[in-house]
Order: C-alpha cells, then sequence, then structure tokens
C-alpha cells in the first residue's frame, strides 16, 4: 500500500510531538485548569480531551458529549492549542468540525469495525483535516491498514496512526501489550507514516509511563500521547494513568528525546517478544503433555492387544516423528530423545495399570 502524500502537519522536526490532556472532559473548568497548566510546557502542542467514551457496559461515564466541544474550542481560544478528539461516526464528525476541532482520532474500538470506519471516511470526504487511526483492539495488522486505506480513498492524506498497545492473553505488566515488532511490521509497510505512541494505554499505570515513552522514542516513533488531568485522584475516568501537568514536564524532562541507538531498541523489543512467546509455547507445551498424559493413563487402564503389536505401533509412530523433524529441520536426536522419554512415562503409567493400581 502507498498513501497519497500529505502535507504531514504532524510530523516531528527537532523534537517529538507531544499531545496531552484528560482521558474524558468532565468540566469546562476541569478543561481550562489542565490546558492553561499544560501551555506552561514548551513541548506540548496539541490538547485532546474524551468527549464520547465508548465503555462496554450501560451505566458507565460515556462523557459530556457535544457539550464537551464548546470547553473544547474555548481552550483552544484561551491557550492557542491545537485540539483533537476522538470520533466514532459521522454525526460525531460534523459536531466536531462544527466546533473547529484541529485533528479527528479514530479509537481502537471504531477500528476494528469497517463500517464505522467507511462511515467516517465518507464524513470527512474533501476536508482538510489530519486523521489519527489507533491500532485495533487485537493485533490484526490487515484491519489497522485497512482503515487508513479508507481515510486516503476519500481524499484524506494528512495521515498517522496512534499506537495505543493490544488486547492479548497476557498482557501484564502493561495494561494493554505493547507488541513493539507489530507497530514496526506497519513501519517497514508504511516508512512515511507518523507514528504516535499513547504510552497512558499502553502502561495503565503512572510508574511504567516513563520506559514505555522512552521505548517509543527510541523505536524513531514521531511523538507520545499522554493523558494529563490537572487534578487525576478526582477524574471520571482512568485516574491511574493520568499525570497533572507539572508530572508530565518532569517525565518529558526526564526522557532521551533525541533518542537511543534504533537498531539497538529494535534488537531488545525482539528478544523481549521472542522470549514472551517462548513462555506461551512453553505453557502450551506443558497442557499437551498433561493432556497426553491422562490420554495415556486411560490407554492403559482399558487397554487390549499384546504388547508386540503396542511396540510395532510406536515404532512406526517414531518414524514418523522423524520424518516431520526432518521436514521442520529440527535436529532427529533430540526429537528421538524427547519422545523416547515420553514413552517411557507411557510404559510406567501401563505397568502401573497392570499391577492392578
Amino acid at each position: 500500500m502507498k498513501l497519497a502524500a500529505g502535507t504531514n502537519k504532524l510530523a516531528k522536526t527537532t523534537a517529538p510531538v507531544v499531545i496531552a490532556g484528560p482521558c474524558s472532559a468532565e468540566s469546562e473548568e476541569q478543561m481550562l485548569q489542565t490546558a492553561l497548566g499544560l501551555k506552561k510546557l514548551q513541548s506540548v502542542s496539541i490538547f485532546r480531551a474524551g468527549i464520547w467514551k465508548p465503555r462496554t457496559r450501560p451505566g458507565s461515564f460515556q462523557g459530556v458529549g457535544t457539550v464537551g466541544l464548546e470547553w473544547l474550542r474555548t481552550v483552544k481560544q484561551e491557550t492557542g492549542l491545537r485540539t483533537a478528539c476522538e470520533v466514532a461516526n459521522a454525526d460525531h464528525v460534523a459536531e466536531a468540525l462544527k466546533h473547529e476541532v484541529d485533528i479527528l482520532l479514530i479509537g481502537a474500538h471504531t477500528t476494528v469495525n469497517s463500517f464505522l470506519v467507511q462511515e467516517i471516511a465518507d464524513a470527512v470526504k474533501g476536508v482538510d483535516i489530519p486523521v489519527l487511526v489507533k491500532n485495533p483492539v487485537s493485533p490484526d495488522l490487515l484491519l489497522w491498514i485497512g482503515a487508513l486505506e479508507r481515510f486516503n480513498n476519500s481524499g484524506i492524506s494528512d495521515l498517522g496512526v496512534i499506537h495505543r498497545g493490544f488486547s492479548t492473553i497476557d498482557n501484564a505488566p502493561y495494561r494493554n501489550h505493547p507488541k513493539w515488532d507489530h507497530v514496526a511490521e506497519l513501519k517497514s509497510q508504511l516508512p512515511d507514516l507518523p507514528v504516535y505512541c499513547d504510552a497512558s494505554h499502553i502502561a495503565g499505570r503512572r510508574s511504567l509511563l516513563r520506559p514505555v515513552s522512552q521505548r517509543a522514542i527510541d523505536l524513531g516513533y514521531d511523538g507520545l500521547m499522554v493523558e494529563t488531568h490537572h487534578n487525576p485522584v478526582k477524574a471520571l475516568s482512568d485516574p491511574h494513568q493520568q499525570l497533572m501537568p507539572p508530572e508530565l514536564d518532569m517525565l518529558l524532562q526526564a526522557l532521551n528525546m533525541q533518542g537511543n541507538d534504533p537498531e539497538e531498541a529494535r534488537s531488545v523489543v525482539l528478544q523481549e517478544e521472542w522470549r514472551k512467546e517462548i513462555e506461551y509455547l512453553d505453557d502450551e507445551l506443558m497442557d499437551l503433555l498433561a493432556r497426553r498424559t491422562a490420554l495415556s493413563e486411560k490407554l492403559g487402564t482399558n487397554r487390549q492387544g499384546n504388547s508386540s503389536e503396542a511396540e510395532e505401533a510406536w515404532d512406526q509412530v517414531l518414524e514418523n516423528l522423524l520424518l516431520q523433524a526432518n521436514s521442520f529441520g529440527m535436529n532427529k536426536e533430540f526429537v528421538k530423545t524427547v519422545f523416547q522419554e515420553v514413552r517411557k512415562q507411557y510404559a510406567q503409567t501401563h505397568l502401573y495399570c497392570d499391577m492392578g493400581a
């Protein structure tokens, strides 16, 4: 895929772009106090706030709605900061444009729905506005690229993506697993595409914001998104991952904005992902061995036929396994040793059953 060349309004110049603001717009006072605090930080150029908040269950705080756009426009007038918010349908787009929002964000739960993405893409056709697309909740690279293609086909060339992490079997220690290698694959296919890291949604708590942010910078990301609230303790959503403006300032000053060796950073990322995958495979291997042992016990208890027939059957099984090992490029002696040990375990179980256990 090749995206049409755009004006690239958000690409970094001498330092990464920093997008900050509360998870949710809660009141005009909250928005202004937070924005005025951020205005003091030279590195922050874009103010974001959640206006409509998708929630799994009804009854949860789902955002203040359109009135929050009035507060967002006031922030823009009072501070000069550019503004951004998520939109999830055509009506949201119309309201955001009417209130002069500068940048549209496509949320992770919207990216997974191609019908909604197309609806939004149709709504912005002919509009000159940057659009940043968050990764889908699950690591589906084609779905992410497909969303970008829909906006590109609607004439939106000023496109970028936000990496906010993925929901996986084991996200620990993160809220959403970063899967940095997944984003590296996206960048390899679309090298000119601006990429921003939503460190808050990956980290899920303040203590992880620095390492997540530094990793993104080391990997050459174009900017950071960090949720900021003038009083996080009283935030109506995600209080544990939001910083006060002075805390954000301390975080940004602590980061090496020039980044460390990108090749070394990519190597570390790959090693971490491989180790994680090996852990999953080890768990699967243990599960398979446990299931095989249980079946062996059943077979030993209800066996029919003589032992010589069983030995012949096993010899055929082992021969087939060694052929598979050869086709997979595995060491045949290693495979033979492993399965001989597995067979020994079965033989012991078999004998135990013969003894009337």
